[in-house]
């Protein structure tokens, strides 16, 4: 637990109605919960035996509370559990506290401040904040968004690495549960990723889309005719194939590709999407919202996807049901998001202690909570 008296020389931020004494941030706290994956959940970076996750409880003066969570996914960002603790325990939540928790914007700037980077750690206070704010107003996370244009989100069903027939088996029966769009991790060379789309296509439903994440295992003159062949195979979308920094490589693969190319790694901030957009690097991004911050950085990327004419993605670490269904949220307020979501990491374990119902008999959709908040039990 973690609580402090407002530092020295940072803004309290403006007053509000929740901005009284007895209405401002008065403590914050973590804990630690987690779940075993189903199936060891395998990328091409590193492999997890189980979903671990930091809970956020944000609460004011006079009783109010708001829960958000986060999940440093090691082998994806190289942040730790210890270090997202400490970055909220020792940094950021001493500079919250004594400010006014609708203030969210303020906050960001405040949590910028005081520590640089640490994005998996600003996520999950500006989720709490998110869920806070909704259970004062009584509206619907989505309402803080701007509104819901869905009342139901559409969720892909993610492959882990495996043996060829393990992630075709898998991708048949979630497809046969309703999925309709199915990613598969790939990532140790094109000519195996290449049998790869060819043994899924061939038991999954002919309208179904087929994205591969190679999570930045290729480079570009090698793949490109190993891609080409994929996409002759039914490969509809093409996730992060290259390194991150390689924009210019994303650039000349598109112009050679008839798939859309989608970026995951390549973009961790507002000003990334900014710079992939104004170099054409990709038709798709990738949001989110653990990486990049939280739900307020998140829309701020997404405004600039829809400026730029770019579709998005609400992506997932994987994280357990608070952060899940923050990204549900933010799915069903973003017009761009036309790309089926990542919501399942309640899905892939075995037992999530944070998941509502929401998630239970998932036949490929998430319905919109129109709870206060995010809508959880927590």
């Amino acid at each position: 637990m973690s609580v402090a008296s407002h530092p020295v020389g940072l803004p309290t931020g403006p007053e509000s109605a929740a901005g009284s004494a007895a209405g401002r941030i008065s403590a914050i706290e973590t804990r630690v919960v987690s779940a075993r994956y189903r199936r060891p959940f395998q990328i091409s970076s590193g492999i997890s035996t189980e979903l671990v996750s930091l809970v956020v409880a944000i609460h004011t003066a006079d009783g109010a509370i708001g829960i958000g969570e986060t999940s440093p996914m090691t082998a994806y960002t190289g942040e730790t559990l210890a270090g997202v603790t400490a970055a909220i325990e020792e940094y950021l939540a001493p500079a919250l506290i004594g400010r006014d928790p609708l203030d969210r914007a303020g906050a960001h700037v405040v949590m910028d401040t005081v520590l640089r980077g640490q994005q998996v750690a600003k996520a999950g206070l500006d989720i709490a904040l998110y869920d806070l704010a909704g259970r004062l107003s009584g509206w619907p996370v989505h309402a803080l968004l701007g509104g819901s244009i869905r009342e139901r989100v559409q969720t892909t069903w993610v492959v882990g690495l495996g043996t060829l027939d393990e992630m075709a088996a898998e991708a048949a029966q979630y497809a046969a549960k309703g999925f309709r769009h199915l990613k598969v991790k790939g990532g140790h060379g094109p000519a195996k990723d290449l049998e790869l789309i060819r043994a899924v296509r061939a038991v999954i439903p002919a309208d179904a889309e087929l994205c591969l994440d190679a999570n930045e295992g290729y480079d570009a003159t090698t793949a490109l005719p190993y891609l080409a062949k994929m996409t002759d195979a039914g490969l509809t979308l093409l996730e992060q194939p290259l390194p991150r920094w390689d924009l210019a490589g994303l650039v000349r693969l598109r112009e050679r590709l008839d798939v859309r190319v989608m970026v995951d790694e390549s973009m961790h901030s507002l000003h990334d999407a900014l710079e992939i957009a104004r170099r054409g690097a990709a038709d798709v991004l990738n949001i989110k919202i653990l990486k990049v911050g939280g739900l307020h950085r998140a829309l701020q990327i997404a405004n600039v996807a829809e400026a730029a004419g770019l579709a998005v993605k609400v992506g997932s670490m994987p994280e357990l049901g608070v952060a899940t269904l923050a990204a549900v949220h933010l799915a069903a307020a973003v017009p761009g998001a036309t790309v089926a979501a990542d919501l399942v990491g309640p899905l892939m374990v075995d037992e999530d202690p944070l998941a509502p119902s929401v998630f239970a008999d998932c036949d490929g959709w998430i319905d919109v909570p129109k709870r206060p908040g995010l809508g959880h039990d927590v």
